[in-house]
């Protein structure tokens, strides 16, 4: 059977198992989108390509499948480059389709062209260029290949405009063989063996968890084997939905703005558990002052994050679920020795204890002014347990973290690695999409919103119920406070001076908009907020000058924080 390159790509796609994707036509994809009109896939139409980029992220962290996102060639495909920038960073699986002119033009300027192989190579797990219309079946297997297999992340496929209308003998291939490409998904059994040596041996060990955990849905493994051994865990921001945070092992998030009891204890430890984590800057603080008095044992199902940041002492290289699994196993063949581990670690636990009673996350609130951290509570205790959170990037970004108090996996959306504001809003509504039944909530700051608030209108279109809550304390507040606290105050462009009306807005858009100003209707606003059918925008007026605390300046260790009076 022939079919044109247009067609042969929507046959693929649901061949993959794709039944969403996001995206915005124009004239180097009207091709793909005419067959896509009679095609039985979804397309949600987003207002920005970046937008639709965020939302296939959202829709691929909160599903764990690979999103999908169509855009035009020229200045349609380059505005998808901070999302794609966005997921590689994050490790989220992502297949990019970009129009391209058609390959006789290529490379003489022509007109909407632009290099995407070349402008995205540092921001995919891999790219392509099709040439040959016979070559397209098989790119779009291996890039869903690519884009799923090991360490996860995005990959663009450019499609020129003549591929598209060709017409070849169409067969999709069953299976994929990349040399040179050959991820290890099974941890070396002496190394593991050595693993659970090193763990039975250790008074002070802590688990230190990145967003690896929820990738490979590894959640169960990670909380039996803390629970077997005694061992309190600490997440990064990627994976605070990757450890139930109510947990009585559970530390919080470390780092920057983590928590003290979960810097202390990395300071502290003697033995540090590195799961899926890449050791980042804003988690390390100064990197000679970072858990030196302890061995590290790093498990990544990347090899290059091994080592790279920070000296190791036992490498694992294999998926999560696999190497926790059989540690576990592992552990669990020494009885004695695990009871006793749990003797020895006892005093280590009541430390650890001691220093969340003495430095617990807490704020005060005033009976006049809205705390955001109160309103963020407020959300958690409203919202169902299920509930998926995104945030936009900044300073509500870090309370969010810090105060939520997460359960289950895959509920907590945020740009961790390159920290893009504009984020929150498009991958809610990418959750939403996938999950029509479930509460989805954007936490976003009032800057951060401004980024894509365009989006507004895509929840109206497709009726998604997504609720936003915007604190509004008129500042790029988390910019703001660093010239505060390091800059003698000198706010320096970042307060934003022309107050916003967003109820109008959303109202602009045909969604509901409400305002809150007095911290006794917060509670309300937000039961209302949920009980309203459709998408709701919540102004929260919030207190202009508060601090995200604990905080470890830069150039500091993590054990320096500058902490909440």
């Amino acid at each position: 059977m022939e079919l044109t390159g247009s067609q042969i790509l929507l046959e693929s796609l649901q061949k993959e198992g794709v039944d969403t994707v996001f995206g915005y036509p124009g004239g180097a994809v009207i091709n793909i989108y005419d067959d896509l009109f009679d095609s039985p896939l979804e397309h949600v139409l987003t207002r920005h390509e970046q937008a639709a980029v965020h939302a296939a992220d959202g829709y691929a962290r909160s599903t764990g499948k690979v999103g999908v996102v169509i855009a035009t060639s020229g200045p349609g495909a380059t505005n998808t480059v901070t999302g794609i920038a966005t997921a590689y960073m994050d490790s989220i699986p992502m297949v990019i389709i970009t129009g391209q002119v058609p390959t006789p033009l290529i490379g003489n300027d022509a007109f909407q062209e632009a290099d995407m192989c070349g402008i995205t190579r540092p921001c995919t797990k891999h790219n392509f260029l099709v040439q040959d219309i016979k070559d397209l079946a098989r790119t779009i297997k291996e890039a869903f290949y690519i884009a799923r297999s090991g360490r996860p992340g995005p990959v663009l496929i450019d499609f020129p405009k003549d591929i598209q209308i060709a017409k070849t003998k169409y067969k999709y291939p069953e299976k994929v063989n990349l040399r040179g490409y050959k991820p290890t998904y099974e941890g070396n059994t002496r190394q593991i063996a050595k693993a659970a040596k090193m763990f039975l041996q250790a008074k002070r060990p802590v688990l230190y968890v990145g967003g690896g955990i929820n990738l490979s849905a590894a959640n169960e493994e990670l909380i039996k084997l803390s629970e077997m051994t005694q061992t309190p865990v600490t997440t990064t921001l990627m994976a605070m939905s990757g450890f139930p945070q109510n947990h009585p092992l559970a530390l919080g998030m470390l780092g920057m703005h983590g928590t003290f009891y979960a810097n202390m204890s990395v300071t502290e430890c003697d033995l540090l558990i590195a799961v899926g984590a890449r050791f980042d800057d804003r988690v390390t603080g100064r990197i000679d002052a970072f858990a030196k008095k302890s061995k590290v044992i790093h498990i990544d199902i990347d090899p290059t994050s091994i080592k790279k940041n920070v000296a190791v002492d036992l490498p694992i290289v294999g998926d999560l679920k696999d190497v926790l699994g059989k540690l576990g196993e592992n552990l669990a063949e020494s009885p004695d020795e695990l009871a006793k581990l749990a003797e020895n670690t006892a005093d280590w636990r009541a430390i650890i204890g001691e220093w969340k009673q003495t430095h617990p996350m807490a704020y005060k609130q005033s009976d006049t002014i809205i705390k955001p951290q109160f309103v963020i509570e407020k959300i958690r205790e409203l919202t169902a347990d299920d509930a998926i959170i995104s945030t936009e990037v900044g300073q509500h970004q870090m309370w969010t973290a810090q105060f939520f108090q997460f359960r289950h996996p895959r509920t907590f959306l945020t740009s961790g690695g390159l920290g893009t504001m504009g984020f929150g809003l498009p991958s809610a509504l990418g959750a939403q999409v996938a999950f029509p039944g479930r509460q989805v909530v954007d936490i976003s700051g009032d800057g951060s919103f401004q980024m894509n608030s365009q989006e507004l209108a895509t929840l109206v279109q497709y009726r998604l119920p997504v609720k936003i809550a915007i604190l509004n304390n008129n500042f790029l507040g988390m910019v703001r406070q660093w010239q505060q606290m390091f800059f003698d105050k000198r706010y320096s462009q970042t307060c934003m001076e022309l107050p916003i009306d967003f109820v109008k807005l959303a109202e602009a858009y045909g969604a509901a908009g409400l305002r809150c100003e007095k911290v006794s209707d917060v509670e309300g606003t937000i039961k209302k907020a949920l009980e309203t059918p459709g998408p709701v925008l919540m102004e929260f007026k919030v207190a202009r000058e508060e601090n995200v605390l604990p905080m470890v300046p830069a150039g500091k260790g993590i054990h320096e924080m500058v902490l909440a009076s």
